[in-house]
């Protein structure tokens, strides 16, 4: 089995990491930008003054208006009684406007009340005259609940549809956005004007299904929300053609092409109408407008509808996402520039959507975007910025191993060359000559290992040395190494002692394994003091295995075991002791352990000794008893 190494599987680690602190940013950017587009008081209120600006900055459409208004306004009021005589200006407006041959006519004055005979009389021959009417009706709030106002019968039958007059005003901002198509109430419902209009205009039935409204070959999208069916009205800054009713005689005689065979809406435009309101181009227009811009959305089949939550969902995860993965793929100057490209995008979605026909929420997706960005940009600057220290840390100590390990071949190399220098000048004794022979001999091998060691670091740091994968008796590997280890200890008058038995088969490269079980070993008789004991332990736990080498040394505090496995590095107490050491021995048995499938543990205390734990999983172990050995020798 090839091995790509412990420092290159602690990189993997690390980007493992890495990935999952840019998907947390991102995922947390999401969830705040979501939270914020949804529930924030103030977002509904951005979100409907971005898409007014989009609205007002569209190009203005290649566009001929199928309508017009007709406005009783200040000027006709002052100059024929004012509101008091509202019926004989409706009447006298009417019998003017049908010369003009309109093809519908909507009024949007309520005629609910009953007045002088003459007057009615009056205002029902306009009405008969008068060719497709509509006429208006509104809900007015009763104690029992809302309750229609209809046009009183004798109007009523002269009429071709009754249409209501309700305006949807956003409460918040008093702009009007929308109309409800439809309003029920006493158990009737109720078509708006505007689409009355538009049926009367196309000559088609209304055909509706719980998601849209049709009429002819247009499809009109609206869906019934509480009974109510909104339809967002597309204004259009240039306008609708508006006549004052008092100028309309005259607009009849000089320009009747404005009135002819177009939908006429006529109503009461003077400030003192209660039905004015405001448009997203920030004008403030009359209730009669509205209905008429309503109609010619219709005309001009551009519907707006609102991108459903799932899809504002599935895009506001895209940004997050694009923004984890923009600073996990990139960095500097690029991940800079592709952030604000993001966030750019986020701010000009609702556009490129609106010119689609679609309303997208701004606040939302622009929230995520810049919530991720901001999330990931600063978890990559804190990120870079420990990985540099680390490496700069590392890269230190590495130097100041590669120092000592220089400082510490000259001595093997020294005594190697004396001792060559020595047998080739001068006629030595065949017992010196054999002396001098053994010191090179013992000293190049010391050189050996000492050069191999930091091979070994080297090679696993970097995935190129091969781990052979067979099988192999545990027990006879913690024997070996107990053997070699036993001379070591006996020096400084240490036992070794194996506590129980070692048993089954491992998987895996045994020259590798017994560097690592050899290696803690010698550590522990380095740095135990004499005349002391050292046990290894074997133990089955949870299914794993657990093999324990425990010593009674100089130990070490909690903050020295963070840094224990690190490659050069050793503790103030190893380096007090004397003992000769690179640091790099415990790294790469954790190495090797890793690669094994296992993992390290250590506990220790200053003064009393350290325990050396490696656990092997299971599944690395065939735990059976046909290896195994008992040993309780000092």
């Amino acid at each position: 089995m090839k091995s790509k190494g412990s420092s290159a599987s602690r990189m993997g680690s690390l980007s493992r990491k890495h990935v999952l602190g840019y998907a947390a940013i991102a995922a947390a950017g999401f969830f705040v930008g979501m939270i914020a587009g949804w529930w924030a008081p103030f977002a509904g209120r951005i979100d409907n003054y971005a898409s007014d600006l989009v609205m007002r900055l569209e190009p203005a459409p290649v566009w001929t208006p199928q309508s017009a208004v007709v406005a009783i306004d200040e000027r006709t009021l002052n100059a024929k009684g004012g509101m008091r005589q509202i019926r004989p200006i409706l009447a006298e407006t009417l019998i003017q406007l049908a010369a003009a041959k309109p093809r519908v006519v909507a009024l949007d004055v309520l005629l609910a009340d009953p007045e002088e005979p003459a007057i009615d009389r009056a205002l029902e021959d306009a009405l008969r005259a008068t060719p497709n009417l509509i006429l208006p009706v509104d809900l007015i709030a009763q104690e029992k609940g809302a309750q229609w106002e209809e046009p009183i019968p004798r109007f009523q039958s002269l009429a071709v549809a009754l249409g209501h007059v309700q305006l949807d005003v956003n409460r918040a901002d008093g702009v009007s956005r929308q109309i409800p198509l439809e309003k029920i109430a006493q158990g009737k419902r109720r078509w708006a004007l505007a689409l009355e209009a538009f049926r009367v205009t196309r000559g088609q039935p209304i055909i509706e299904s719980p998601a849209d409204v049709q009429v002819g070959s247009t499809l009109i999208p609206a869906p019934r929300s509480e009974g109510d069916r909104p339809l967002r009205i597309t204004y259009v800054g240039s306008g609708i053609p508006t006549v004052s009713a008092l100028d309309l005689e005259k607009t009849v005689d000089a320009h009747p092409e404005i009135l002819r065979d177009r939908t006429v809406f006529l109503g009461v435009t003077a400030l003192g109408a209660n039905d004015r309101v405001v448009n997203p181009y920030g004008l403030d227009i009359p209730g009669v407008a509205v209905h008429a811009y309503a109609f010619e959305t219709m005309m001009r089949e551009r519907f707006l509808v609102p991108v459903s939550d799932p899809a504002v969902l599935a895009i506001c995860a895209l940004l997050a996402t694009a923004a984890g993965l923009t600073f996990a793929l990139t960095s500097g100057w690029r991940a800079n520039i592709i952030a604000a490209l993001l966030v750019i995008l986020a701010n000009i979605l609702p556009v490129a959507f609106y010119r689609g026909g679609m309303i997208l929420p701004y606040f939302g997706p622009a929230s995520v975007a810049w919530f991720s960005v901001i999330g990931a940009a600063t978890f990559q600057h804190f990120f870079v910025r420990r990985q540099l220290l680390r490496t700069e840390s590392e890269k230190s100590r590495y130097q100041q191993a590669m120092h000592w390990a220089a400082h510490e071949m000259r001595t093997p190399l020294t005594a190697i060359q004396g001792s060559s220098e020595i047998m080739s000048r001068y006629s030595l004794p065949e017992e010196k000559r054999h002396q001098l022979s053994e010191m090179i001999n013992s000293e190049s091998k010391r050189l050996a290992r000492m050069i191999q060691n930091f091979l070994d670091v080297e090679r696993l740091a970097e995935g190129q040395m091969e781990m052979k994968r067979e099988p192999f008796s545990l027990a006879e590997v913690v024997e070996t190494c107990m053997s070699r280890a036993r001379p070591i200890g006996e020096r400084k008058r240490i036992k070794i002692f194996l506590d129980g038995s070692v048993e089954g088969t491992l998987e895996g490269d045994r020259e590798l394994m017994e560097y690592a079980v050899y290696n803690l070993l010698t550590n522990a008789v380095k740095y135990s003091p004499p005349e002391t004991e050292i046990h290894v332990t074997a133990t089955r736990q949870g299914g794993d295995l657990r093999l324990s080498v425990r010593d009674q040394g100089i130990g070490m505090d909690s903050r020295e075991l963070k840094n224990i496995f690190k490659k050069f590095y050793r503790t103030k107490r190893a380096e007090a002791s004397g003992e000769v050491g690179t640091g790099i021995g415990l790294s790469i048995v954790e190495q090797i352990v890793t690669h094994h499938g296992g993992r390290m543990e250590v506990t220790s205390e200053p003064e009393k000794g350290s325990c050396f734990t490696i656990v092997l999983k299971a599944g690395a172990i065939n735990l059976s008893p046909n290896a195994e050995i008992v040993d309780r020798r000092g």
